[in-house]
């Protein structure tokens, strides 16, 4: 026990490359916090029909929800980064590095828990939509501080979480039901779709070339499709890189549900310059 402690201390490190922190010192105390994931909202033509059909609906509540959110020194307001986790639940990267190191570059960070009061396992085998939802509650709770600029807010997630990333910020989604908007969208490895719909805002796929669980492939064909008027798309392919090679805790590699999941970190740290730029070039004042 004594030797994970001392292990993941020294992830904590601030290291940089190239002018790019990747690991963060210690930001200001996590605060666990509560909200509602977005209720399933009624589209316009489903209210019309009810109306012409004299049927009456009610409003789906949302699901409380935990969550953890970081903030740095200062009153703000800051740009902010909502994070999903995968089906791997909150692992060390997810729950700490990442938030630690984003903190650093001067963002609000909102990791949203989907499975804690859904009373849900770490099961790869399942598939949750709700995280879409989630994702919308989280930017809804962060319009109320006023240490975030609501209008600069991205929307982060890997593989389960990344796929639901790209599902929360598509043209024709639910993203046109929802009051508040995400700015951007980064996603690690998530399942792409050839009919997902082309994206809302500018994204940053972020995915490895041996990852057969999340397929490179799959990804640069869905983009093939987009046309040249939409918000940009950027995907970048790690050579020689599997499903979640930015996890340091999986530097011995892993093999769940007959996928490779090992850290690579000349790829992640490849990565870590993609989405600091990305998130600067567009939520900079």
């Amino acid at each position: 026990m004594e030797a994970s402690v001392k292990t993941a201390g020294l992830l904590l490190c601030l290291v940089t490359f190239l002018g790019v922190p990747f690991c963060a010192a210690p930001a200001d105390a996590e605060e666990v916090v509560w909200f509602e994931s977005a209720p399933v909202k009624l589209s316009p033509f489903r209210i019309r029909k009810a109306l012409e059909q004299g049927e009456i609906l009610s409003q789906s509540p949302g699901t409380p929800l935990l969550g953890y959110l970081s903030r740095p020194d200062g009153d703000g307001p800051f740009p902010a980064v909502v994070l999903l986790h995968g089906c791997d639940h909150l692992r060390l990267s997810v729950k700490e590095l990442w938030p630690k190191r984003l903190v650093k570059w001067g963002y609000v960070v909102l990791v949203v828990d989907s499975f804690t009061t859904r009373k849900l396992d770490d099961d790869c085998r399942i598939a949750l939509p709700e995280q879409v939802f989630d994702a919308y509650g989280a930017l809804d709770f962060l319009s109320k501080s006023s240490s975030v600029d609501i209008s600069r807010v991205a929307l982060m997630g890997f593989s389960t979480g990344a796929t639901a990333t790209l599902d929360a910020t598509k043209t024709e989604g639910n993203e046109q039901l929802m009051e508040h908007k995400f700015k951007t969208a980064v996603a690690y490895y998530p399942a792409c779709d050839a009919n997902r719909g082309a994206p809302s805002a500018p994204t940053l796929i972020l995915i490895g070339e041996r990852d057969n669980w999340s397929r490179a492939d799959r990804c640069q064909k869905s983009l093939a499709r987009l046309g040249d008027d939409g918000p940009s798309v950027e995907l970048n392919v790690y050579k020689g890189a599997y499903h979640d090679f930015d996890a340091p805790e999986f530097t011995m590699g892993k093999r769940v549900l007959g996928h490779i999941e090992k850290y690579d970190p000349d790829a992640a740290a490849k990565s870590m310059r993609s989405v600091y730029a990305f998130l600067r070039k567009y939520l900079s004042e």
